[in-house]
Formats: C-alpha cells, structure tokens, sequence
C-alpha cells in the first residue's frame, strides 16, 4: 500500500508500530493490527493524523503477517526489500564466520565493506533489479455496517459507502437473513490493495444492531411490551402483534394476565443463519411482555364504574398468595 510519504522506513519498527513483541505468534499481531485499525480507521476516527496512522498499521500489519517477509525483516531490519531472493542463505553462512571472528551472530547489511561490489555493484551484478522482496498481500481491513432490525429478518443487499486512503468507495454488501449484533461480514478481496501482484485482503463489517424504540433482542430472541387495558387482563383476549418485519400475528391473552407476563410467540425471533437451519434449528421466538395500562384521563363512567369495582371487589395486589 503505498501512501505517497517520504518518511525513511528503515528507520521504523514494524513491532513498535503495532505495540507487540518481536516474538509475538501470528495471532498475537492480528489482534494487534485489528484492535489498532478499529481506533484509526478513517471511518470511525476523524483526527487529522489517524489516516497517516492507518496506514503505518496497514504497512506493518503487511510485513509481519506473512511469514517469509517478516522473516526477511527480522534478518534485515528496515533493507529487507533491497535484499536478493535466497539472501537468508548466504547471509547466516557470512554471519557465522564473522562471529568466529569475534562478532556477535546475526547479519548486519552494513557490516560488509563494499557489500554491493562483491556481488556485482548496482550496474547489472546480484542487486540489479530486486528493489522489493516480491508480491506482498495486502491487509485485511475492518469497518462498522448498521443493519435495522427488518433487514436481520429479511436480509437482502444494499450499497455502503466507505472512507479509505484513496478517497470514498462504494461496496455491495450483501446481509444475511438472521445476522446479529457483533457479527463480521466478510468481503473477500475488498481489502487493502496487494503489492507487486500480491493479492488484495478482505474487508470485514462489523455489523452494529440498530436500536428499535419498539423491539429489544436478548441474543437471538425478541422482546417486545404488549400494552393492556385492565379488563383485558382480566378477562382474556386476542391481540393482534406485529413483528419486526411487519408480519401482523396475533397473541393469545390468559385471562388473569398481569403486568410482567411474557407471552411467547414461537419461531417469530431472529431467522436461524441457512446452516443452521440445514442441522432442523428454526427460528428463535418473539417475547411479548404484558404491561396493563390505566386510562389518564377517565371519564365520569368510568370513574364511577371502577369505584364500584373497588367496593366490591376482594381483590389486594399487595397480598401475597
């Protein structure tokens, strides 16, 4: 990914960039690079030196993820891309023999005096035409998507538009019926761009549920509040419920229903991902939960009717049975 500043890289530390130690396993810098792009990533942080950060990470993230390249790195330090193919070889030979010298091991590129005309100078020997270590992947990127709760239930594709070094792009994303809050979307190849041919990395979308001032999901279930007049309650009813993709269901009261009630409407949660279903799982459930409502404003009937009510009615809600 080449970012057009004249800043030496010899002079950075890959590990340093990403904050982890030069003998941290492949997961280690992933969950590194991927914590660190989160925070600045053009996206999501508008500071005027986060893109210039982004892409130091981006870099990193690109040597040290591949095997060979940090290998080559970790040999080299910051010369490693003017090194020949096969250097490894050569060099740990050259170092050994040095450190029977009294050099310490490991190889030094400017330890060798006229290192460049023992293999033929610059004008057509070994080095001519090797500037870089060969095709580079390019990094796996991250960012936020925001899906409603209708589209977890029908899924279907739209086009987002997202921030990036280059300027504005366009991604076709295609959401899943079912998918849920945290979940990463995979966009193969939509990445950071590869270097000298190496293949582009993938984006991923973090997908950030909507709120809904209507529906609220516990894992793969939803719970919604069902609002009752005390009669209802009282006496049992039907009540119609509309879920989340604007399906009109109906509920099924028990007389004797109190505030707090939950009435399970089976299979009308979150769709199951299509592997799930193919193992028989069905849909989770949709929660509707009983909240008996008082008129504010009674009219004198009304009044008159739940005075009579009081006075003949046994009933103490504060009485335990």
């Amino acid at each position: 990914m080449s970012s057009g500043r004249t800043t030496d890289r010899a002079s950075e530390d890959f590990y340093a960039i990403l904050g982890v130690p030069r003998n941290a396993d492949a997961d280690g810098i992933q969950r590194a690079y991927r914590k660190l792009a989160r925070q600045y990533h053009p996206d999501i942080n508008s500071d005027p030196g986060a893109e210039e950060r982004f892409k130091d990470l981006s870099e990193a993230y690109d040597v040290l993820s591949d095997p060979d390249t940090r290998a080559r790195y970790d040999r080299f330090g910051g010369d490693f891309r003017r090194m020949p193919e096969g250097a490894e070889r050569w060099a740990g030979t050259s170092a050994g023999a040095r450190a029977g010298a009294g050099d310490s091991p490991g190889f030094r590129f400017e330890g060798f005096e006229g290192f460049e005309d023992l293999f033929g100078g610059t004008g057509g020997g070994f080095f001519h035409g090797r500037g870089r270590a060969g095709p580079v992947s390019g990094a796996d990127q991250e960012a936020e998507i925001e899906v409603t709760l209708a589209e977890t239930y029908r899924g279907g594709r739209r086009r987002v538009t997202l921030a990036g070094p280059t300027g504005p792009r366009e991604v076709q994303v295609t959401i899943p019926p079912g998918v849920t809050h945290g979940q990463r979307l995979r966009l193969a190849g939509q990445g950071g761009r590869g270097r000298d041919g190496g293949d582009p990395g993938d984006l991923y979308l973090v997908v950030r549920l909507a709120p809904d001032p209507r529906f609220r999901v516990e894992g793969r279930d939803v719970h919604t509040d069902l609002p009752l007049a005390p009669w209802e309650g009282v006496l049992g009813t039907k009540v119609a419920v509309t879920t989340p993709d604007g399906e009109q269901v109906t509920v099924t009261v028990p007389p004797g229903t109190s505030t707090g009630r939950k009435l399970r409407l089976r299979g009308k949660g979150l769709p199951r991902p299509a592997r799930d279903s193919r193992r028989g799982d069905s849909a989770s459930d949709l929660y509707a939960h009983a909240r008996i409502m008082v008129p504010t404003n009674p009219t004198a009937r009304e009044t008159e009717l739940f005075r009579e009510l009081a006075e003949v009615s046994s009933f103490n809600p504060r009485e335990r049975p």
